[in-house]
């Protein structure tokens, strides 16, 4: 039913419909009927619920940031089936983003490339919006430094998000890789990613902190990244952001921005299969990237993932994705001969 549901809305204009999607979910998620179901769903798969950052997760499968901005619908899409809900990007002050048009659908692909810029109500809005939340999981918000700032007050910005969200945030996750801000990857350098995480890590020592890394990076910068993290106490990783490379010029892939869905999956396997070569069982990694199927999950997890996200499949799979896609996890673990997720984390790890 979605596909036709789905061919419809993909008449609109792709912001349009992202807009028409997100009141759908935040509807949905107040209708107590909904979530009822979802409650139904985690005690049949104990063998999904794992432990990570102190946090526990009812499973690995989780919304990755971008699709809920503002945190207008976490309710609903914890209500769809997602072990846990990520929100963001938020930054310390309010702004509009990028020019319109600024997101574009790869059908053929199930890609979507996008330069939002980061538009959002604010990290203070955010927190008051959530403030009430019923969860089923644990809640990320994922923050960023305003577009307008100063190179010099990045670590400002940072620290004022943080600051803003540490109340309602099970954790924070640091995003140091969005294309869509002139200047914002420069902070994946290590020169200038060490100060911030020692700052963050001092100024909100109670909450898991996390660091978002883009696919693009070189390798040596990649490696250097995850010596920084180590040294400064960050609880995990987020592999990865979307990406600036394109499998061709044509289309929604001529658009400046960056790129998510299937297309990425071997990029973004590839940069969390090197992180997971650096740090081991350290540090946890989140695997998100082209994930679009328990087949992909499977694959991610044996690489090194210990939990996983996604955004295009959700565009593309419609709201009984996530649902369906953790009952098939299930499956193919069981039917793998894995007793648990934990089992098969980094299984194909080169070692």
């Amino acid at each position: 039913m979605y596909r036709w549901v789905r061919a419809l809305l993909f008449l609109l204009p792709a912001e349009l419909t992202h807009a028409i999607g997100l009141w759908a979910v935040r509807w949905s998620g107040r209708l107590g009927f909904v979530r009822r179901r979802l409650r139904r769903l985690t005690p049949d798969l104990p063998e999904l619920a794992c432990q990570r950052f102190g946090l526990q997760f009812p499973s690995p499968l989780g919304l990755a940031a971008g699709m809920d901005k503002d945190g207008t619908a976490a309710a609903g899409f914890f209500a769809l089936g997602f072990g846990f809900v990520e929100v963001g990007t938020v930054t310390p002050r309010r702004q509009r983003g990028n020019p319109r048009p600024r997101l574009f659908r790869a059908v053929a692909d199930e890609a979507i490339v996008n330069r939002m810029g980061f538009n959002n109500r604010g990290a203070t809005a955010a927190a008051r919006r959530l403030w009430t939340l019923a969860r089923p999981g644990p809640l990320g918000l994922n923050i960023g430094c305003n577009k307008n700032t100063p190179e010099d007050g990045a670590a400002a910005d940072y620290l004022a998000a943080a600051r803003a969200v540490r109340q309602v945030a099970d954790y924070i996750v640091v995003n140091v890789s969005s294309p869509n801000t002139p200047g914002l990857r420069d902070l994946q350098r290590a020169e200038r990613l060490r100060p911030l995480l020692t700052a963050l890590r001092a100024d909100v020592p109670e909450r898991p902190l996390l660091l978002k890394f883009a696919p693009d990076l070189g390798d040596d910068e990649l490696f250097a990244l995850c010596d920084v993290a180590l040294e400064t106490g960050v609880a995990g990783l987020i592999a990865t952001n979307t990406t600036l490379w394109r499998p061709s010029t044509q289309g929604a892939y001529g658009e400046a921005g960056g790129m998510s869905g299937r297309p990425l999956a071997a990029r973004a396997e590839r940069a969390l299969a090197l992180a997971y070569g650096r740090v081991g069982a350290r540090l946890p990694l989140v695997g998100v990237g082209g994930l679009v199927d328990a087949a992909s999950f499977l694959s991610r997890l044996r690489a090194g993932a210990s939990l996983l996200q996604a955004y295009s499949a959700v565009v593309y799979g419609g709201p009984g994705w996530a649902r369906a896609s953790t009952l098939d996890l299930a499956r193919l673990l069981r039917s793998q001969g894995y007793r648990s997720v934990d089992e098969a984390v980094g299984h194909n790890a080169v070692r």
